[in-house]
């Protein structure tokens, strides 16, 4: 665990979807105009140099976790909330779960979570 905390360790690494330095987001900045919403989202660079730090504390599961929430940032929320609902229990037939993770590798090339999707399918 090198590399734990991130904030710590890996500041001049860590930059925001839109490309600022963490050093960047600041109250003046944001009172400016100068940071939004956008600039407060993680990315997925930094949900997989937090999964390398949870395969070295030897927690694969929290690792792959990671990695598939680092292919999620790039589906819409709503997207994701159609997902988590067909996942809920009678939701969903079979064929929509494969669907829905034909669509996750396809458009989004989220091949982690569409795996998901197909072995939640398989009952």
């Amino acid at each position: 665990m090198s590399e734990y905390p991130l904030i710590e360790t890996a500041r001049d690494r860590l930059r925001t979807p839109t490309g600022k330095k963490l050093d960047e987001i600041a109250v003046d900045a944001v009172l400016a105009g100068e940071v939004t919403i956008e600039d407060l989202r993680i990315t997925p660079e930094a949900l997989a140099m937090q999964a390398e730090i949870a395969e070295e504390a030897l927690r694969p599961q929290l690792a792959e976790n990671l990695r598939r929430a680092a292919e999620l940032v790039a589906v819409p929320e709503e997207k994701i909330l159609e997902i988590y609902t067909a996942l809920r229990p009678g939701r969903a037939t079979r064929e929509r779960l494969l669907e829905l993770a034909g669509e996750l590798e396809t458009r989004y090339r989220a091949r982690r979570c569409a795996a998901l999707l197909r072995e939640a399918a398989q009952g």
